[in-house]
């Protein structure tokens, strides 16, 4: 295992572009709060519909949160899963919203095309693999995808599946096929580079500290200058505290963890043996997908706790070692985490609240394609008075009460993952 972490895995392999600190006092007609993938997906959007006198203020550099250091899985769906969006909002309205998600996945697909972003897209599917003896973990969710939402995922046989999977851990597995992966920081800086070159300023090292309404337009402080704008977008995502605390309160900072092994060259095919990305079916499931040099990319677990390098390591080294024991003495050589916003209803929470401010938050572990559905339907709502789509509105920005709701998020995951080990064990042997 390596000694020292310095970065991600991503930020040491995309080539940095940097963005000028806000400095004076500027007018615009929109202001994003946030440089992750909600903030600059709405400011594309934007462009893209004509509406280009637009500020963009990140804190820290662009896909510095969870946008630029995920799995990199993009495929439709929200955070809340697809049975409980149906359950929220009835058969209409939870297709309609789950049609948007679909959508987004192919909007990112013509983007990165479109702006030429070398963003190592991988376009073979998504594997859900069942961790359990119990063929029904399977046929539910495919069942329901097709009478519900119209989307067919593929059965893929035990035995089938070994041959791409060289582990007994699994028993079948559904192949989304309509998703892919890629790396999410090369993504994000191309949508970064597409929104300067529509002429949009962006200002990394820029927090906002403070916000003020000022009749009909909005007051944007920073360390540097600040920003006077008729719109304001709150896409800060899980970093932002004790900003703007109508937004903030709807939502939890969760920590969340990935590896990255050495190249591991043709061991790779010993222990993966397709091209596709996977996760599993347990409640608290791995995440993980090959990468074009070899390597493995492994992502898993949530914690209220923000860990360190080497712990996280050890953690998901285990992890991997579960799945496929054969990979024994392989090396992390990147390990990284960081924050996550979650809504306490595991919903996307896009809108606008009773002051006039539009948000785009709580994306949870689940985040590309609805990130990608927020810019879009933000942008339809600021440039053409389209409304936003009605089911969001089920799941408003509903407070999570702090640290209570902390305890109560972790305690859930734990209970869960005892579920999990349970139903294994009774399933399975």
């Amino acid at each position: 295992m390596s000694g020292d972490f310095l970065e991600s895995y991503y930020q040491a392999t995309v080539e940095k572009t940097a963005y000028p600190r806000l400095s004076g006092r500027v007018q615009a007609r929109v202001c994003i709060l946030g440089g992750g993938l909600a903030g600059l997906s709405t400011a594309l959007g934007l462009a893209e519909r004509g509406v280009t006198d637009v500020v963009v203020l990140e804190s820290h550099t662009v896909g510095h949160g969870a946008s630029g250091r995920n799995g990199g899985f993009v495929f439709g769906g929200y955070c809340l899963g697809n049975a409980q969006l149906y359950k929220a909002l009835g058969r209409d309205e939870a297709r309609r919203l789950y049609r948007l998600t679909i959508d987004a996945v192919e909007l990112i697909r013509q983007r990165a095309r479109r702006y030429a972003i070398p963003c190592d897209l991988v376009d073979e599917g998504v594997l859900l693999a069942n961790w359990f003896n119990d063929p029904m973990r399977l046929e539910k969710p495919r069942q329901l995808m097709k009478e519900v939402y119209g989307v067919d995922w593929a059965p893929v046989a035990a035995g089938e599946l070994r041959e791409k999977l060289k582990t007994e851990r699994y028993f079948g597995a559904l192949l989304e096929r309509n998703a892919f992966h890629f790396h999410p920081l090369k993504y994000v800086y191309g949508v970064a580079a597409a929104i300067a070159g529509h002429g949009i300023h962006i200002h990394e090292q820029s927090a906002a500290l403070a916000i003020e309404r000022r009749g009909t337009t909005f007051l944007v402080k920073t360390a540097g200058g600040e920003v006077e704008a008729e719109q304001l977008v709150f896409a800060a995502g899980g970093y932002a505290r004790g900003l703007y605390r109508p937004v903030e309160r709807a939502t939890l900072p969760i920590a969340t963890y990935v590896v990255a092994t050495e190249p591991l060259g043709d061991r790779l095919k010993d222990a993966i043996a397709c091209d596709s990305a996977i996760y599993d079916t347990r409640f608290a499931f791995d995440y993980y997908r090959p990468l074009a040099d070899s390597r493995i990319l492994w992502g898993g677990r949530i914690s209220i706790l923000d860990r360190g390098p080497q712990a996280i390591a050890g953690l998901l080294k285990a992890d991997l070692l579960t799945v496929y024991p054969q990979l024994a003495g392989v090396q992390i050589d990147y390990a990284w985490g960081g924050l996550m916003s979650y809504g306490r209803q595991q919903m996307a929470q896009i809108g606008q609240d009773d002051h006039g401010v539009w948000h785009a938050v709580g994306f949870g572990g689940h985040g590309m394609a609805p990130t990608t559905v927020a810019g879009e339907v933000l942008a339809d709502a600021i440039a053409k008075a389209i409304p936003i789509p009605g089911g969001f509105g089920k799941f408003g920005l509903v407070p999570t009460y702090g640290m209570a709701g902390l305890v109560a998020a972790q305690a859930t995951y734990t209970a869960y993952q005892a579920l999990d080990a349970y139903d294994a064990r009774r399933l399975n042997t």
